[in-house]
């Protein structure tokens, strides 16, 4: 299928960006890796006015240490991230995770930024941005905000972006000692979405007990879901045995997942507490190693 008429935007810096969209409002669409925005082009699911090619922007394209935290521009390719010795030191959750977006060729092309903003409840890095505490920074002509990532997710490919802005920054906290994460799924395929996903960041005192932990999930509700719940059933607790079962009970319950040709809402949920379980045990180990 052929897409809509639109016109043509493709500028060569940040403001210049900003200003098209300040220009355009709600009528112009973002084109960064295309992965998402083409398709729903073609298939006329999308119509607006205005598309802006934000590929030249080069100003958005970074991964480097700020502050200690890791800073990613959004026109980071995820292939980028996957393969940086930065991410994979400070926060290797975020490189776990990227392997599991579909196929190279998808993350060469695909932009961590790009990816974020569509907001597909089955998408690995969402959660992953949940589960590190991630925060997002949104740019708008003469002004910018910053958003925990638990708060720019609000519905099935929905977020906190307004007209007129563009989230530019992604700033993820580097991992303290004695902190172990993972991340595991179930696709059909590899490279498809996940049925369920779960990430999980866990730090150990020097008894082996939980201090904190994160655990957040992929593809068993409208957002990406932060159970807190069972995060709670793991302070204080050694990471195992009862702890483990319970907090993964919790983590399930916490899941409204949907009923779909590829899976029923049980059967998700069932593999929720499967996988919260593995992520959780994976975690622990990998923070008694640190």
């Amino acid at each position: 299928m052929k897409p809509p008429r639109f016109e043509y935007l493709a500028p060569r810096a940040l403001d210049e960006a900003l200003g098209a969209l300040a220009m355009h409002g709600d009528r112009a669409k973002i084109l960064a890796g295309g992965q998402s925005l083409i398709p729903l082009l073609n298939f006329r699911l999308a119509h607006p006015d205005v598309v802006v090619d934000i590929n030249r922007v080069g100003e958005l394209a970074y991964v480097r240490e700020a502050d200690g935290d890791v800073a990613i521009g959004a026109l980071t390719r995820q292939h980028a991230v996957e393969r940086s010795d930065v991410v994979r030191s400070r926060v290797p959750l975020l490189a776990e995770a990227c392997r599991f977006i579909g196929h190279a060729p998808i993350r060469h092309r695909g932009t961590v930024g790009g990816n974020l903003a569509h907001a597909d409840p089955a998408s690995e890095l969402p959660a992953v941005m949940v589960a590190l505490e991630a925060q997002l920074t949104l740019a708008r002509a003469g002004a910018a905000r910053t958003l925990p990532a638990d708060r720019f997710f609000v519905g099935p490919l929905a977020t906190a972006v307004a007209p007129g802005e563009l989230l530019i920054d992604i700033r993820v906290p580097r991992a303290s000692p004695r902190t172990g994460s993972a991340f595991v799924e179930m696709a059909r395929r590899a490279g498809d979405f996940a049925l369920v996903g779960v990430a999980a960041v866990i730090a150990l005192d020097g008894a082996g007990r939980c201090e904190w932990a994160r655990v957040a999930l992929c593809g068993v509700g409208g957002t990406p879901i932060r159970a807190r719940t069972a995060e709670e059933a793991l302070m204080g607790q050694s990471p195992a045995g009862a702890a483990l079962d319970e907090a993964a009970n919790r983590a399930a319950a916490a899941t409204s997942p949907p009923s779909d040709v590829h899976a029923s809402a049980a059967f998700r949920r069932k593999l929720a507490r499967h996988f919260t379980r593995e992520a959780i045990r994976i975690a622990a180990e990998r923070a008694g190693r640190s």
